[in-house]
């Protein structure tokens, strides 16, 4: 009889080399499509950046009287 020359580490490879590759490829997208989602639906940069115009235009120096 001719010897295994296929361990089955060696015959699984391949199967965990794509499954890992998934976990990778997941985590990833998860990651990215949530910073996405989160960068469009922020609702506080905007506001912040209008109450900044607004406070660096109202501001007003006050009258000085020369007598």
């Amino acid at each position: 009889m001719k010897a295994r020359s296929i361990t089955p580490m060696g015959a699984l490879h391949p199967i965990l080399f794509f499954a890992c590759v998934y976990v990778v490829a997941l985590l990833l997208s998860i990651f990215i499509c949530s910073s996405i989602f989160y960068s469009l639906n922020d609702n506080r940069t905007s506001d912040e950046a209008v109450v900044k115009k607004t406070e660096q235009t109202v501001a007003v120096t006050p009258a000085v009287s020369v007598n």
